[in-house]
């Protein structure tokens, strides 16, 4: 599946415009709409796709820089309007109420962790993921920069790796210099959740959504 990313007013633009099949989720990145929330809260009734709730941490790329409180706000407003839920890897101990209510609820958890500074090893890949676990999520997300070739590869066999214990609840991409051939690598190898931007990228190595979810399709025809 690919999921539309919904990041700024220019991206909520788009996605109010997107036609069906051209992603299959939008995410709603609530951090970057922090202090006006009912902006993105008086569309949400518009947007005909099912719904991915984003509070990110803003040491993991979060658009705001604001109180543990506050996030746990947000995420209570937004929670009853989603399908899916996102929740980091270093904020399972201090949101794990919320990753309760969500479960509880039948919302769908993701965890994710983010490397931005490069691929780490695989055996920090594989702590991190075992890690996420912990809370029996749905979807586990590892997202790193990758630079060589070699860390394409070491992304590739992590997902391989995964996708053996744990088939169709790994989503793996890449960032940077490599991450558009990871998307599209990892996306058509078993990757269940691939991200693209709307409007504009948050992070180098993104396709815009719409090409991300052609191109998948594409490479599906030919396997």
């Amino acid at each position: 599946m690919v999921v539309g990313t919904i990041h700024s007013l220019g991206a909520l633009k788009c996605a109010l415009k997107l036609k069906p099949g051209q992603v299959d989720i939008l995410e709603l990145r609530v951090d970057a709409f922090a202090q006006d929330p009912e902006t993105l809260l008086r569309a949400v009734p518009k947007l005909q796709f099912p719904l991915l709730l984003t509070v990110r941490h803003p040491a993991e790329g979060g658009g705001a820089t604001y109180t543990l409180q506050r996030r746990r706000e947000l995420i209570g407003q937004f929670l009853p309007l989603v399908q899916w839920v996102d929740f980091e890897v270093r904020s399972l101990g201090v949101l794990k109420e919320e990753i309760a209510r969500s479960q509880e609820r039948g919302v769908r958890v993701i965890v994710s962790d983010h490397h931005f500074k490069g691929t780490p090893s695989l055996s920090v890949l594989e702590e991190r993921c075992e890690r996420a676990q912990r809370c029996r999520p749905d979807v586990v997300k590892i997202a790193a920069t990758v630079s060589s070739v070699l860390e394409l590869e070491r992304l590739f066999h992590f997902l391989n790796q995964q996708n053996a214990k744990r088939p169709g609840q790994n989503s793996v991409m890449g960032m940077g210099p490599f991450g558009q051939v990871s998307r599209l690598l990892l996306g058509s190898c078993g990757s269940v959740l691939n991200y693209g931007y709307l409007d504009q990228a948050q992070v180098p190595g993104q396709w815009p959504a719409e090409v991300l979810k052609a191109r998948l399709k594409e490479l599906e025809g030919v396997r």
